[in-house]
């Protein structure tokens, strides 16, 4: 599954991409975008982008459902739902590596199973998400496919 597929990805992670680029971008690796014969957008700003927003989402909901936790714990338990193991485990569940554009060494290597690469384009997904419709929509993507009941806020 590539390009032509993304529908199937749209709709497993419950967003249509108004802008599909976006959502192309987000799945590009960038030995893809080296290897392509016109120039590429990859997805490491994007990722730049969703870390950051995963990061505030996290935060926010650990703070309102936790009133007398302190800061450390609050920490400690953003850490959990952010880190590169979590977010792999949920792109892969996402299905996310059959979409993934990736260069022929890449391939050769795996890349589409690679736990940073799932983690990366997963952190990239929610930029392009957040990008393409407002922070609402970033929240309800995050809450209902990445975090859907299983980490405890």
């Amino acid at each position: 599954m590539k390009k032509n597929d993304f529908k199937v990805l749209q709709e497993k992670i419950g967003y249509t991409f108004s802008n599909k680029k976006l959502l192309e971008e987000s799945l590009t690796h960038k030995t893809y975008a080296f290897e392509a014969n016109i120039p590429l957008e990859y997805n490491e700003r994007l990722e730049f982008l969703g870390d950051s927003i995963l990061n505030f989402i996290v935060a926010e909901q650990l703070y309102k459902s936790n009133r007398y936790f302190s800061e450390g714990e609050l920490t400690r338990r953003r850490s959990i739902g952010v880190n590169n193991n979590f977010l792999a485990n949920k792109a892969k569940n996402l299905g996310i590596g059959k979409f993934l554009l990736l260069g022929k060494g890449e391939i050769k290597q795996n890349g589409a199973s690679n736990r940073t690469n799932l983690a990366n384009s997963l952190e990239a997904l929610i930029g392009a998400v957040y990008l393409d419709s407002d922070m609402n929509a970033v929240r309800k993507f995050i809450l209902d496919k990445i975090f859907n009941k299983e980490f405890q806020f």
